[in-house]
């Protein structure tokens, strides 16, 4: 993943050094419209994250070690410091706690 990382980085500095790859499956991924964030994480974006930004980037991923390179498309959220991202990674990369009733 910290190749990945790097390489988002050198392909586009504009992301800054706070970035965090989406999952395909992210439950902060809307799910009629992958490109975008969910109405519930946008509004913890707005409230908890000001300036975090979804982007879509191409990076170039081996599949396995040794393989051949091949460009992937992925979901980036970029932030403005380690604490915003810290901060959305614990609310919206974890498993969802389960209600209590």
């Amino acid at each position: 993943m910290i190749d990945i990382i790097k390489g988002l980085q050198q392909r586009n500095p504009a992301l800054g050094p706070y970035v965090l790859v989406l999952r395909s499956d992210s439950r902060a991924r809307d799910p009629s419209d992958p490109a975008r964030l969910c109405a519930e994480a946008d509004a913890w974006i707005a409230e908890k994250a000001p300036g975090a930004r979804l982007s879509e980037e191409t990076v170039l991923i081996a599949p396995y070690p040794g393989a051949m390179p091949a460009e992937r498309q992925v979901s980036v959220m970029a932030f403005k410091d380690a604490m915003q991202l810290a901060a959305f990674a614990t609310a919206w990369t974890a498993e969802p706690e389960p209600e209590d009733d």
